[in-house]
């Protein structure tokens, strides 16, 4: 359920639906407001970052995952293996503003200290998916469109698109799980790295499955000599644009997303003017016997360009803001046509979008607040 939100903005045309929203107030915060999903595959630090406890369900770990990445609160949530996936909004619709990326989603991605000339290091890469609220009921349940990323262009031939993995509960050892390529293997144990809680996520039932495209295996032992001995590491190498958790967050262009990108399910462009929902999910299925499952992490996301956001929202709904509703301008009236004297919108506080119809005959849409 998406939280938070005390009214939506509409504006509707007999040929065409714009849904864009955004909370009361005459404020609004770049970042995360709440997490409406959190479904994560097996994996090492799931049931521990957020802590799984007795009794929890999707609706309280969505919270705890809400209290960990939202307004910038700087914690972190693990996807698990590939599929798992996690669903936040913002406290206004994110615009597509042209030539611009919109959002930037922080992971702890990192490069590699032994082999800086390599671009590479802990890159999990998540592949990122975006929705807008076209149906107005405020959940994320309309059409979901993939952020293109580079793999596209520069791994052609090596991106599943249309792979899908089931995992099967087995409590305290390694989780099995098949895909639909005929290909099998398990998430397993990393006790060494004292990761002694049960993998499979507790509040979820048994065959968990995802659905999605699976980007190609990135991990590559690299090598060197240090003072006469052999010196080897594991590196994941970075993808170039368009996924989350994949660069360190101080390359901020390269951790972010321009909503141009986004295609449909023919892999075909789309044009979406304001995105309302985004998906993060773990693109990569690999496991490295020393580290484990590839999983992404994600820390965040924030609106690129919050002020041009709440600009094009109030542009395209021709919407006003009035703060102090007066009786000399004229009648209010409900979205559904119902008069609502200016003074009793004052005197209660009855705060949202109206019609301002004017003595001289003509009418505008305001947000009294």
């Amino acid at each position: 359920m998406i939280l938070g939100l005390s009214f939506i903005i509409y504006h509707l045309s007999f040929s065409h639906a714009v849904a864009q929203q955004m909370t009361d107030g005459d404020t609004h915060s770049p970042y995360i407001l709440a997490v409406d999903e959190y479904v994560p595959a097996p994996g090492q630090f799931v049931n521990d970052i957020p802590l799984y406890e007795p009794g929890d369900n999707a609706q309280t770990m969505a919270a705890k995952c809400t209290a960990a990445i939202a307004n910038n609160n700087g914690s972190l949530i693990s996807l698990g293996g590939w599929g798992g996936y996690v669903t936040f909004h913002f406290d206004h619709s994110i615009a597509n503003i042209s030539g611009q990326r919109d959002f930037f989603i922080k992971g702890n991605a990192m490069q590699s200290m032994a082999f800086r000339t390599v671009p590479g290091g802990s890159s999990e890469p998540g592949i990122v998916m975006v929705s807008k609220d076209v149906n107005h009921n405020l959940l994320p349940d309309d059409p979901w469109y993939e952020i293109s990323g580079s793999a596209d262009v520069d791994s052609v031939g090596l991106v599943d698109y249309g792979y899908s993995v089931t995992y099967q509960r087995n409590p305290m050892q390694a989780i099995p799980w098949t895909d639909n390529r005929g290909g099998s293997g398990v998430i397993p144990r990393m006790n060494q790295f004292n990761h002694l809680q049960e993998y499979y996520p507790e509040w979820l039932d048994d065959n968990l499955t995802f659905t999605g495209t699976r980007l190609p295996r990135n991990a590559y032992r690299y090598t060197m000599e240090v003072q006469g001995e052999e010196y080897g590491e594991w590196v994941l190498m970075f993808l170039a644009y368009g996924y989350a958790d994949n660069q360190p967050n101080i390359k901020k262009d390269a951790c972010s997303i321009d909503i141009s990108w986004a295609i449909d399910e023919n892999r075909q462009p789309v044009n979406l003017d304001f995105i309302d929902f985004v998906r993060v999910y773990t693109g990569v299925n690999q496991v490295i016997a020393e580290l484990g499952e590839t999983s992404t992490e994600i820390a965040g996301a924030e609106d690129l360009h919050l002020e041009a956001s709440i600009a094009a929202i109030q542009a395209a709904t021709g919407i006003e803001p009035t703060p102090n509703p007066s009786p000399r301008e004229g009648s209010y009236y409900t979205l559904d046509g119902r008069l609502v004297q200016s003074s009793k919108l004052k005197a209660q506080s009855l705060k949202g979008v109206y019609i301002l119809r004017k003595s001289d005959g003509t009418a505008k849409k305001v947000i009294i607040k």
